[in-house]
Formats: structure tokens, C-alpha cells, sequence
């Protein structure tokens, strides 16, 4: 096995087609199918399902697949390391962010990384709290963004922000109608559009109400920021979301908040890289203006929707 044929092997798998392999690798059709048999005659492994409409990946396909990736990554990154020796960083870094931040980020981000790294290339993506930490320990993202993360030795972690957590409601419901703050134990009698396990918010909600003997009550079971804000706002139910949440909703207008007491209940984020990979510089350094950035752009935004004129967080960043 060489990398050439992973590197081929792992395109034909993601595109599910010789053809577009092909192009986007620049190579003939003939030779890159030739390189992927070679690399199941030496795995003693049918890797691809070969039909008419392209490929699909066998099992041991996906194993090779999970792994290639990480093999890929870690070459790259070594290329990088070599390479940043000679000025300022360059190369690519993927930096993961959750779906509840991301449209608030996003582009304000690319700015300051853009001025900062004019060299190097940046992919940013988006995902839940549980997939963005398989993906870092995987190899597949160097910084990641994590509500509430699961202390792990093949993690680090930076305590960015605690923002505070608010029971949302459409206006003029029976429950919606106030506006002062709602103890965590009125809360389990409300019915709430909430993600599946083992997303943080639904465990932290869940041993909270546990700890008082009461369990959640589940209208709709949603593993999507904007999604959830969307049904609330149509009336399919309450959430439970931090004041970021609301930035990203068409019909934040329609919305009312009420800070949830007794206990006070807040969502930390935190910046993660690998304890388990070398790290390299442009990595490092993308990651330390995460940390510098992320605080202040998420407090200009929250000031214009904090509800009922309430702090929406409290700024904890290391420093």
C-alpha cells in the first residue's frame, strides 16, 4: 500500500465514481482504476461495489475509508510542518463549529483569518457537539468549537464563554405569555422540542431534572438548531437554547425567552484540539485566534437580542 492508492482509493470512495475521481485528480480513468485493484490485491479485500451507476463502499471499504482519511490528514500536516519553516504558516486547517454558531461566525471569521494567514487555506464546517468530537479525534477537523464537552484524554479543551440557557416559547401561547424567569422544575412539565441523546444540552437538561426526581417531557426529538427554533416558532413546542440560538431565527420577534432558574442553568463553550496528534503551527495558530475572536463576535451579536435586556453570557475566556 502506498499513498498514492489511498489517496485514490479514498476520492473514488467519497465521489462513488471512477469518472469524477478521475477529473478532479487529473489523472486517466484507466490508471487510478488500475492503482484501486492493486490496492485490494495487496489487501486480499474487494474494497469497492462496482455497478453501473458508479461505486459503493464495501465494509472493509469503510474501515479502510475511516482510516485513509486520518492517514491523509497526517500527511498533510507533515508536508505543513516542513513547509512553515520557511515564513509564516501555510498549508490548509479545517475547523469544525456547531450548527448554533456557525452562521453567526462563519464569514467574520474567514475575514480575520484571511488578514491573518494569507498563505494558508481554511475549511470550515458545521455539525452537532457529538460529531464535531469524533471528527477531532478522528483526524478529520484540527479545531473544533464544543457545547459542553465530555472531558476525554484525546482532547484539550479552553473554556471560551458560558452563555446562559432560556426556556423559548412562541408569543402569546398560555406559557409563553411571561416573561420572568421559570424554575428548572416547571420546566419538566413542559413539553420541549429537544435533541436526541447524547447530545450535551439533552444529557445536561436530563441529569439536572433527574437530580429533582423528574424527568423531561419530549414533544419532538430534533437534532438541529435552526430546525428547533423554526418549530417553536410555529408552535410545535418549547425549547431549550442559549441566546445565540435566537440570532439565527427568521421570526426572533415571535419568540419569548424566560432565563431558567433553580438552578441557574448555563452551556459552556470550549475550543478542542487533539492531545493524541501533533498539532501543527498554522493549527496552533488558527486556534488561538479562535479563542480571541470567538468571545467578542458572539457578544456583539448577542447584545442586539439579549432577552428582556438580561445578560445573555458571561465571557470566561482564557487567555
Amino acid at each position: 500500500m502506498d499513498l498514492k492508492q489511498l489517496e485514490y482509493f479514498v476520492h473514488v470512495a467519497e465521489l462513488g465514481s471512477f469518472t469524477r475521481a478521475a477529473a478532479i485528480l487529473d489523472v486517466a480513468q484507466p490508471a487510478l482504476s488500475r492503482q484501486v485493484r492493486r490496492l485490494e490485491t495487496e489487501l486480499r479485500q474487494t474494497l469497492l461495489y462496482r455497478n453501473g451507476r458508479g461505486v459503493s463502499v464495501t465494509p472493509p471499504g469503510k474501515r479502510l475509508l475511516e482510516h485513509g482519511r486520518g492517514i491523509l490528514q497526517q500527511f498533510e500536516r507533515a508536508r505543513q510542518e516542513v513547509e512553515e519553516t520557511r515564513g509564516s504558516p501555510v498549508g490548509r486547517v479545517v475547523v469544525g463549529v456547531p450548527h448554533s454558531i456557525g452562521r453567526l461566525v462563519t464569514a467574520p471569521f474567514v475575514a480575520e483569518f484571511k488578514r491573518a494567514f494569507p498563505r494558508a487555506t481554511l475549511c470550515i464546517t458545521e455539525g452537532l457537539t457529538v460529531h464535531l468530537h469524533e471528527w477531532l479525534v478522528a483526524g478529520r477537523i484540527d479545531v473544533a468549537v464544543l457545547h459542553d464537552p465530555i472531558p476525554s484524554p484525546s482532547v484539550e479543551f479552553v473554556p471560551l464563554r458560558e452563555d446562559a440557557l432560556f426556556l423559548i416559547g412562541r408569543r402569546g401561547g398560555r406559557r409563553a405569555a411571561a416573561s420572568a424567569p421559570i424554575a428548572l422544575k416547571e420546566v419538566a412539565d413542559i413539553p420541549l422540542i429537544i435533541p436526541s441523546r447524547p447530545h450535551p444540552l439533552r444529557m445536561l437538561v436530563e441529569t439536572r431534572l433527574a437530580n429533582m426526581g423528574k424527568k423531561i417531557s419530549i414533544a419532538l426529538e430534533i437534532d438541529a438548531v435552526g430546525g428547533i427554533v423554526d418549530l417553536v416558532t410555529r408552535g410545535y413546542g418549547h425549547a431549550i437554547v442559549t441566546a445565540n440560538a435566537l440570532l439565527i431565527a427568521a421570526d426572533a420577534a415571535k419568540l419569548n425567552a424566560r432565563r431558567i432558574i433553580s438552578p441557574r442553568m448555563s452551556s459552556v463553550l470550549a475550543l478542542a484540539t487533539s492531545a493524541e496528534r501533533p498539532v501543527t503551527e498554522l493549527s496552533r495558530q488558527t486556534a488561538d485566534l479562535m479563542r480571541e475572536f470567538l468571545p467578542k463576535a458572539l457578544d456583539q451579536s448577542a447584545k442586539a437580542v439579549a432577552p428582556q435586556g438580561r445578560p445573555a453570557s458571561r465571557n470566561r475566556a482564557k487567555k
